[in-house]
């Protein structure tokens, strides 16, 4: 069964095409961006005049960070009441996506003094329109937000249908801005979703299409939105196996990878792209012996091998000056193992395997 209840526009005409959807969702909206990328992107500036034309006010929340954290969606839902907003229009990466689901899901269900906030607290949510400045994560398409408890200084998600976006805008230009490190790390990001829908033991070949059209274009597109930042076909090709990406994890959930790399970005602010790929590998070969008919049937697919794949893989900097002790390893092993990510693994993993791995990464 593959669900997705977003309508999806996607290319240079992207907010153009969704305008009639978009004004039809409430009477004011609440955007919320991060602090630079809306602007920078020009999606912010293409938005206001379609607001406008339709005699629509709004509102800007301008204050997610990277890898929010509940009390910015508590200061954001709070500002999106008094504000008097009906529905949320989303800016950015998976920050500001992540961040705008979970305030339009406390809000609807006056869940903002909350201290436990879990999913079967949810019963409906304000409506979400999600404009993704990056080619990464996906969530302008997936049911997930991912934030960081500052009193635990533990990031996890939650998951849940309600959070799905109404429509999703995506235009290409407005990954034209973005540097070579945001560029890099974000694909790498889509990649790790894509391999993880084969990893994922709710995998779907109905869904193997899109995880090998994904791949392929990263493959062959990365390299050139480095080389020529400004190549428009090269950006469109990696927003859209970002998109695949999500539409993926949207289906099976992510597995060790995510759980992995959590820690990495919570405790060393390693972004959430690169984190996942330090540890790509890795998790490939632990699973290989389990799922290699599925990975061998994908790299034929792609007319490459394995060892085609990790050589690609190679070319890039996908690594992070850490301090990582033993101490942080074994006080990690409990957090990765109790991560919700867990449950869709395709072995037991033990808590060698993740000391292994971050043994790897020293």
């Amino acid at each position: 069964m593959i669900y997705l209840p977003t309508r999806i526009f996607f290319g240079a005409n992207a907010l153009q095409n969704a305008e009639a959807y978009l004004i039809r969702l409430g009477t004011k909206p609440l955007i919320v961006t991060g602090k630079s990328s809306a602007k920078l992107s020009g999606a912010l500036d293409e938005l206001i005049p379609v607001l406008k034309k339709n005699n629509a006010d709004y509102a800007i929340f301008a204050r997610v960070e990277e890898n929010p954290c509940w009390d910015t969606v508590k200061e954001g839902a709070k500002f999106l009441i008094d504000s008097q907003c009906d529905y949320l229009i989303a800016i950015g990466g998976g920050s500001p996506l992540d961040a705008a689901k979970a305030m339009a899901l406390i809000t609807a269900n006056n869940l903002i003094e909350e201290d436990n906030i879990t999913p079967d607290k949810f019963s409906h949510t304000l409506p979400l329109v999600a404009i993704p400045t990056t080619a990464g994560t996906g969530s302008e398409v997936t049911q997930y937000s991912v934030l960081t408890d500052t009193s635990t200084g533990i990031k996890a998600g939650f998951g849940t249908e309600l959070a799905f976006p109404k429509l999703a805008i995506c235009d290409p230009r407005y990954t034209l801005s973005l540097n070579n490190t945001i560029t890099l790390h974000t694909a790498i990001d889509a990649l790790s979703h894509l391999l993880e829908g084969i990893f994922s033991n709710k995998r779907q070949p109905l869904i193997y299409p899109l995880i090998q059209a994904g791949i392929d274009a990263i493959m062959k597109n990365l390299e050139i939105a480095l080389n020529s930042p400004s190549n428009l076909q090269a950006r469109a090709n990696l927003m859209q196996a970002a998109l695949y990406g999500g539409i993926t994890i949207a289906q099976t959930g992510t597995t060790l990878q995510h759980s992995l790399g959590y820690p990495l970005t919570t405790h060393f602010g390693i972004s959430h792209g690169l984190s996942n790929g330090m540890v790509l590998k890795q998790v490939m070969e632990l699973y290989y012996p389990n799922i290699k008919e599925e990975l061998d049937n994908l790299f034929s697919a792609l007319n490459i091998t394995k060892e085609n794949f990790e050589h690609w893989l190679d070319k890039f900097s996908l690594r992070a000056e850490l301090e990582l002790s033993d101490e942080f390893i074994e006080d990690h092993i409990a957090e990765v193992l109790a991560s919700r990510n867990m449950l869709n693994t395709p072995i037991n993993v033990s808590e060698e395997d993740i000391r292994k791995i971050y043994n790897t990464l020293k």
